[in-house]
């Protein structure tokens, strides 16, 4: 009803996911990392937890998405399966065949052959089981029984547990100790921060159509605060807000009618959700441990803002960050008995909130040109870029190879390659290069300046999307008796990083096949003996000559008209 008056295209709060409105926390991207770590090279089992609303479909869901063609996925939603039913939905999941009225013996016998064939296929199974809480821990015992089948380095069947926290406790009985065992990864999901709120708000409304600045600051504080930080119930709020805001004739959602929806929505939800569990735990909080750290953070903001004109950003940052860690040391060592660690939503609600300087703003969203942004990414390396490369379109025998990819700060660190990355505020989207990183600081790139920032400043702002590219010299898959100039380039540079003789030949014969698998199992990837998309980027990566890193980057020419830096950033 209240579509056209504010313009938006479509409903902005829809409870009903959709991959379009993924909006990915730093608690979600952190989620995803913890993850996919756990579902490394050898782990079996993961688990992710978190209160109903918090995202947990949707962290599965994007790493489901982020996953390469060697990785076969299934999702089961909503499981209340015995474990004949289990094992039925897993086999339709995949389309496994089975016989009508299959025994759990020959379910179980399907799916082994299965993850067997996918093995000698160099393809990983993952299944993907959301509110996991429901499952007896008769069929939770199935589910490690199927994770026994196992190479000598990995297992063949992978699985990601998602739940409610009764999941954790469940886990904790001595019948599943066996199954705790093999959790090689966790992550409990905290709801949103203020802050993050504010982007989670904007994001979707800017998705949707509409005017990212709709809702009023205070208008946040008050939604943030009752909603405890839970997404879903943010999208309830807020979409309840926008009918009163529209019903009232206003053009923007203001602080009582926030409250308005608060109240209306708050009183249909189970006892203990709602700002007054907040106010008890912040209360509880303040009166174990917070009063040093509030007093320590108050005399960092103080000097941050009165300093603004004597401080560079850079120690502006440090100072604020030193003070914090001071106040969290003086808070630790006071007498109370204090046993358990501090939550992180009591810590995030305790944080002083502030704005970002005018003058940074006005310089990271000062180019929103996706594809200039991308070709100054290829400037960096010293490549005029055309079009079609600013577009991350590679072709398929093109020098570079350009892809977009879902992640961490701390895996783009890793890999310790300039990237382009998607910055957002206030329904301004803009691009930047992400040049260099020296410890809590960034350096980026805007097609004018140089920007130094907080490393942390940039993860608030980012979107977790980012593009790479790297120069490639093999540009296809190779494997057993084929032959050609790419095998002979192939053998080269594996001989290279392996420290051994090269062949000088260009057959794919089993010596070189041996190289491969060796370079497989020392970078903990699936060992196959395939020189895949994967294998071949990590090998190219490790062997490229001149490549701008993040830690030392050195521009070469031709250079994009990038500006020293300015002094008022620095």
């Amino acid at each position: 009803m209240y579509k056209d008056y504010f313009g938006f295209r479509e409903v902005p709060f829809s409870i009903v996911p959709s991959s379009r409105y993924l909006f990915l926390s730093q608690r979600h991207r952190e989620a995803m990392q913890h993850l996919q770590a756990g579902l490394g090279q050898g782990g079996g089992f993961a688990m992710l937890t978190g209160e109903v609303g918090t995202g947990k479909t949707t962290v599965a869901k994007a790493m489901l998405a982020s996953l390469d063609d060697k990785t076969a996925s299934g999702l089961i939603l909503n499981p209340t399966f015995s474990s004949q039913d289990l094992l039925e939905a897993i086999c339709d999941e995949f389309s496994i065949d089975y016989p009508p009225q299959a025994s759990l013996k020959q379910l179980s016998q399907a799916i082994y052959h299965y993850l067997q064939h996918n093995e000698q296929l160099g393809i990983n199974t993952l299944v993907v089981i959301d509110e996991a809480q429901h499952l007896s821990a008769e069929v939770l015992e199935q589910l490690r029984l199927l994770t026994n089948l196992e190479t000598d380095d990995r297992k063949l069947l992978k699985v990601l547990l998602i739940g409610q926290p009764e999941l954790q406790q469940k886990l904790r009985t001595t019948q599943l100790r066996q199954l705790a065992q093999r959790i090689t990864g966790r992550y409990h999901l905290l709801p949103l921060s203020e802050g993050e709120t504010r982007q989670y708000i904007e994001f979707r409304l800017s998705t949707a159509g509409g005017d990212a600045s709709l809702f009023s600051k205070s208008a946040v504080a008050v939604i943030n605060k009752a909603s405890q930080g839970i997404p879903r119930l943010i999208n309830l709020i807020s979409d309840k807000a926008l009918q009163y805001a529209y019903h009232s004739g206003e053009k923007r959602v203001s602080k009582s009618t926030a409250q308005k929806a608060c109240e209306d929505i708050l009183s249909f939800q189970a006892p203990g959700v709602g700002n007054s569990a907040q106010e008890s735990e912040l209360r509880q909080a303040i009166s174990r441990y917070a009063l040093p750290a509030l007093l320590g953070v108050s005399v960092a903001a103080g000097l941050y803002w009165k300093g603004a004109d004597a401080l560079s950003w850079a120690q502006q940052t440090m100072l604020l960050t030193k003070t914090q860690q001071v106040a969290s040391e003086s808070a630790v060592s006071q007498p109370a008995a204090i046993t358990e660690p501090v939550p992180a939503s009591v810590v995030q609600n305790l944080r002083t909130q502030t704005d970002y300087p005018v003058e940074l703003l006005q310089s990271l969203f000062a180019r929103d040109d996706k594809i200039a942004a991308i070709q100054e990414l290829y400037a960096v390396w010293g490549y005029q870029a055309g079009v079609l490369d600013g577009m991350c379109e590679s072709g398929a025998n093109s020098l570079f190879q350009c892809q977009k990819y879902l992640g961490t700060l701390g895996q783009i660190i890793e890999q310790n390659l300039p990237v382009v990355m998607p910055l957002y505020h206030l329904g301004d989207e803009s691009y930047v290069v992400l040049y260099r990183v020296r410890g809590d600081e960034v350096e980026v790139l805007n097609g004018r300046e140089r920007i130094v920032m907080s490393k942390s400043w940039l993860e608030a702002l980012w979107t977790g999307e980012y593009y790479s590219i790297w120069q490639r010299d093999i540009y296809t898959t190779l494997r057993l008796n084929q032959r050609g100039e790419q095998v002979a380039i192939l053998d080269s540079k594996l001989s290279q990083v392996l420290g051994e003789p090269a062949s000088g030949s260009d057959v794919f014969d089993k010596a070189l096949e041996r190289k491969v698998e060796l370079f497989q199992r020392w970078q903990k990837m699936d060992v196959d003996g395939i020189a895949g998309r994967n294998t071949l980027k990590k090998l190219e990566l490790m062997t490229q000559t001149d490549a701008p890193t993040l830690s030392a980057s050195t521009l070469k020419e031709p250079r994009l008209n990038i500006d020293e830096p300015q002094e008022a950033l620095q």
